[in-house]
C-alpha cells in the first residue's frame, strides 16, 4: 500500500451498514470519488471509507493524502474487487 496525493472528485453522504466487526452490528460506510494528479483524464477510483473515516467531509477538487487497499473475491462465479481507504488526510493549499 502506497500513499498517494489524489484529487477528490465527488464524495456520498455516509450511511450505516451491517457489520460482524462492529461492537452495535453496524458500521458507517461512505462512498467517495478520488482521481490520480495529472490531466483531466488521470485513473478515478471508486473507493469506500468505513466507521469514524466515513464521517470526514471532502469538498470536490480537494487534494488528499490517501492510502488505498485493492482486494479481489470471487462471488457466485464472478470476482469482484473492493477499493478500501486505510488513510486520507486533507492537504493544506
Amino acid at each position: 500500500m502506497n500513499t498517494q496525493i489524489m484529487r477528490v472528485v465527488k464524495q456520498g453522504e455516509a450511511f450505516a451498514v451491517q457489520s460482524q466487526k462492529s461492537e452495535s452490528g453496524q458500521m458507517m460506510k461512505c462512498n467517495i470519488v478520488l482521481q490520480e494528479m495529472g490531466g483531466k483524464y488521470e485513473n478515478q477510483y471508486a473507493a469506500a471509507m468505513l466507521g469514524n473515516m466515513a464521517q470526514c467531509k471532502f469538498a470536490p477538487g480537494a487534494l488528499v493524502a490517501v492510502t488505498l487497499r485493492f482486494t479481489a473475491r470471487e462471488y457466485n462465479g464472478q470476482v469482484y474487487q473492493d477499493i478500501l481507504v486505510t488513510d486520507i488526510e486533507k492537504l493544506k493549499g
